[in-house]
């Protein structure tokens, strides 16, 4: 299947083409921003070092996206998702995890209205 054409990075001024929102560079840049700037102090102590080791053993052992899974497509995960979020009473418990690919988490978070929210 053709792949979509590169169209140029969302940073204002940035000539660099790319497939997703922002060049390699510019995304580095956005996603720090967010950490500093888009979390909240409370949610910046709940995903720390403890989270980060949770996140890596969670998905060395689902290497692949759960919902692609289901769907009957082989996808590498990307991103370990809690079912119920930490903001609604949810833990780092293994039975609250998910693995997802960044289209699938990023369908969740859209369908929930809860990232970028604006």
């Amino acid at each position: 299947m053709p792949r979509k054409p590169k169209h140029p990075c969302g940073y204002p001024g940035c000539p660099e083409l790319t497939d997703g929102r922002y060049c390699e560079e510019h995304a580095k840049v956005m996603n720090s921003r967010y950490e500093k700037y888009g979390r909240s102090p409370e949610a910046k102590k709940r995903y720390g070092r403890a989270w980060k080791r949770i996140r890596d053993s969670y998905a060395s052992q689902h290497p692949l996206c759960e919902q692609c899974l289901a769907a009957g497509v082989a996808v590498p995960v990307e991103e370990v998702h809690h079912k119920v979020p930490l903001s609604e009473g949810g833990t780092h418990d293994r039975g609250n995890l998910i693995s997802l690919c960044k289209s699938c988490h990023s369908r969740i978070h859209a369908e929930r209205g809860d990232r970028w929210g604006r």
